[in-house]
This record gives structure tokens, C-alpha cells and sequence, in this order.
């Protein structure tokens, strides 16, 4: 399969994505996901539909519970729904094999923990290069990468250093650059600021929104915090699986 003037290496099929189009970074539609608690079926996501084109600067929020957690595993391709449908930049996910997803994961999401999820035997510059060297980038191209990431995420100074000779805010710049290793259309984010002090997430969502509007990166945010969601451009709000609002900048509830 070919996309985005990619190939992909497993399966037989090829299907060519027009650039010049503007296909939906995410669009899924009647989105269900049920779990077995107990015995018992938990449906997590009640026939969700949700659009984010390209260049979107969005949050998803709601309460615990709500599925926010579930429908990143799913627009992240890190979890397959029970039914409904899926697609990531045109390309629908039902389609691929395991190996295939994977490698659209690879190339084409990028993700950004609350937890940063650094690899603590790495310094920085590893960490960066690590989804890189995982797609079989040549080891001086994807160094030379690395350090241009970091010095964009303002850590060209701090390659060799290893996460616990970083602070919390620079652990978070290591993994925003880590998520656009690949130079992924997409970038997905879980509680990014949970772990920051306030200023220190002030600075990182100034980040987003710079790497948003300078490199043209689409970016979801999943959170809890309100005043993360007012530096975004949309809200979704879930509530008991289902997209109980959608606001834009500029619209009225």
C-alpha cells in the first residue's frame, strides 16, 4: 500500500493517496469499543464519529471514564475497536495486518506520555533517534536528525544527557522531539502537561503550538485540564463514550 508517497512493505494491495486532496488526518466513523470486566461486556465507546483534518490544534477531554484513554489507543492504531471504522491519513485500518499498522504507526503518529516513557539507558540524542533507527534510517541520518530536533525543542545543548540528568520540562522536549522523529502528520498527546508545574506546561503547549504552526503538524491532546484545552483551537468533549460537544475557537456552546 502506498501513502503519502510511502510504501508499505507488507501486503499486496496498493493504493495511492492524492497529496493534493485534503484527506482527514483522523476520521473515524461509528467508533464501539467493549471490554469484558467481570464477565461481563463493558461498552467503553458508544458509536463515536470524529473528523480532525490536517493542521488541527485539538483537545479531547472529559471526566474519567469517559473514553478519552480508549479512543487514543484507537486513533493511535495501539488498540484495534470492536467495530466501526478507522482511517489514519486515508488509509483504513481494518485493512492492514498487525505488521502493516505497526509500520503505519511508525511513520505516521506521533506520541507524546505523561510520563514522558524514556528510555533511561539512553541520553537524549538516543531516545530521538530510537523510532528512526526502528524504520531503518541510516545511523548518520537519523543523528543528524536528532540534533536538529533537539536544538528546535531548545536541547541541542543537553544530547548527552540521560533522562534523570533532566529535568521534567526537558524530559517533555525530548519526547516531543522523539515524536516527530519520523516526521509524522500526526501528533498525539496523553496529559502532556499532567507532570509539569504550570510554567513549565505554559512553555510546553508555546511549543506545540509553534511546531503547529510552523511545521504544520496536526496534534490531539487528550486531557483533563481546562486551561490546556483554551490553548487549543477545538474542543471535543466526551462524556459515557459518545462526543457530547465540539466547539472551535470562536464558537458559542
Amino acid at each position: 500500500m502506498i501513502y503519502r508517497g510511502k510504501t508499505m512493505s507488507q501486503g499486496t494491495t496498493q493504493e495511492t493517496i492524492d497529496e493534493t486532496n485534503s484527506v482527514p488526518v483522523i476520521q473515524t466513523m461509528d467508533l464501539r469499543k467493549t471490554y469484558m470486566q467481570g464477565g461481563k461486556p463493558l461498552e467503553v465507546l458508544k458509536g463515536l464519529s470524529l473528523t480532525v483534518e490536517p493542521g488541527e490544534f485539538t483537545a479531547i477531554m472529559g471526566p474519567s471514564g469517559s473514553g478519552k484513554s480508549t479512543l487514543l489507543n484507537m486513533i493511535g492504531a495501539l488498540d484495534r475497536p470492536t467495530s466501526g471504522e478507522i482511517f489514519i491519513n486515508g488509509v483504513d485500518l481494518s485493512g492492514l495486518n498487525d505488521n502493516q499498522v505497526a509500520e503505519l504507526r511508525n511513520k505516521e503518529i506521533g506520541f507524546i506520555f505523561q510520563f514522558f516513557n524514556l528510555i533511561p539507558r539512553m541520553d537524549a540524542q538516543g531516545n530521538v533517534e530510537l523510532p528512526m533507527a526502528i524504520d531503518g534510517v541510516p545511523r548518520g541520518k537519523r543523528r543528524e536528525r536528532a540534533q536538529k530536533l533537539l536544538e528546535m525543542v531548545g536541547l541541542g545543548d543537553r544530547a548527552d544527557h540521560k533522562p534523570s540528568q533532566l529535568s521534567g520540562g526537558e524530559q517533555q522536549r525530548v519526547a516531543i522531539a522523539r515524536s516527530l522523529s519520523n516526521d509524522p502528520k500526526l501528533v498525539l498527546a496523553d496529559e502532556l502537561t499532567g507532570n509539569l508545574d504550570s510554567k513549565t506546561g505554559e512553555e510546553i503547549m508555546h511549543l506545540l503550538r509553534t511546531l503547529n504552526k510552523e511545521e504544520g503538524k496536526t496534534f490531539i491532546l487528550i486531557t483533563h485540564d481546562p486551561t490546556v484545552g483554551q490553548d487549543t483551537d477545538r474542543i471535543v468533549q466526551l462524556r459515557d463514550g459518545v462526543i457530547v460537544g465540539d466547539k472551535r475557537m470562536g464558537d458559542v456552546w
